[in-house]
């Protein structure tokens, strides 16, 4: 079992034929996603050839959202499209009744992603990110720019504001593995939270254990500690980066600030251990924490 994607999700690459674009989906395809299409208004009825693992394999380029969908059933977008053109991007995803769209992009307007978050879910389509690196099922599906050869499937369910640290994680744990890891992206406001996942988490059978990986500034691991206490019985292991951070500095990172303890590690820590989560100093310990409950 997973959350959000599997081995049956259809993708479809928003700005495939760009150099990001290109670069990310030939390492999806390497790891065996199925990406069924790229979109380019100006490139409609082309395709682009990648070698994947020595093969040659071409997919077509729509001319948008919903020719796509037609013609491919695709169930999945992911985005690689400038900042200036995500709002656009992601509107015509809302339009054409995507389930799900996965924003890559970082440097997205503040502005912009609130309107295209609030108009999404009013649409009913899942947005993850943007500035994130997408999820990754092991051996089924990998959207967005997560390294597939970090671990394979397992049990645990991660869910991570960082990129790297998301990495890091998957690392550290491969000796278990993962059902999904979830990188949500930092920025102020983002498509799917930490609740969310958790809740999908709690709900996926094969999930036996959660990571959850937060930073300094604002207040989603508040929420997400007063959600797990009332909803999650699944193991919770946390850790939030930032404990060195200096007080009242402006974090480029998250674009976090830290004002007396409000939004600092050590308040997140708090929160976390109140509700019987177990949390790390370090990425490593994090891991060890999550080992022994899950060997013991």
């Amino acid at each position: 079992m997973s959350i959000f994607i599997n081995s049956d999700s259809k993708v479809i690459v928003q700005g495939m034929t760009g150099a990001e674009g290109q670069k990310h989906t030939a390492r999806m395809l390497a790891s065996g996603t199925k990406i069924v299409g790229g979109v380019n208004p100006r490139k409609a009825g082309t395709s682009v050839d990648f070698d994947v693992n020595g093969e040659t394999v071409s997919v077509e380029v729509y001319g948008s959202v919903a020719d796509a969908m037609a013609a491919t059933g695709a169930n999945v977008s992911v985005l690689f499209v400038p900042p200036a053109f995500t709002k656009a991007a992601v509107v015509e995803a809302v339009d054409a009744g995507m389930p799900l769209a996965v924003i890559i992009t970082e440097g997205v307007p503040v502005k912009d992603t609130a309107e295209f978050f609030t108009y999404a879910t009013e649409k009913g389509t899942q947005l993850i990110g943007p500035n994130c690196p997408g999820l990754i099922t092991p051996g089924q599906a990998n959207v967005g720019i997560t390294p597939a050869n970090i671990t394979g499937a397992g049990k645990i369910g991660l869910v991570s504001k960082s990129g790297t640290l998301t990495y890091q994680m998957m690392f550290e744990l491969r000796d278990i593995g993962f059902t999904t890891a979830v990188g949500i992206g930092g920025d102020p406001i983002v498509g799917t939270t930490h609740i969310d996942c958790l809740k999908a988490f709690q709900e996926d059978p094969e999930t036996e254990a959660i990571v959850m990986i937060g930073e300094i500034g604002g207040d989603a691991e508040e929420r997400a500690a007063a959600y797990i206490k009332d909803h999650v019985t699944k193991p919770v292991v946390g850790y939030v980066a930032g404990f060195e951070a200096p007080e009242g500095k402006t974090m480029g990172h998250a674009g976090a600030i830290v004002s007396g303890s409000a939004g600092t590690a050590q308040a997140k820590k708090e929160a976390l251990e109140a509700a019987g989560v177990k949390v790390g100093k370090t990425p490593t310990e994090t891991a060890d924490l999550m080992r022994a409950i899950l060997n013991g």
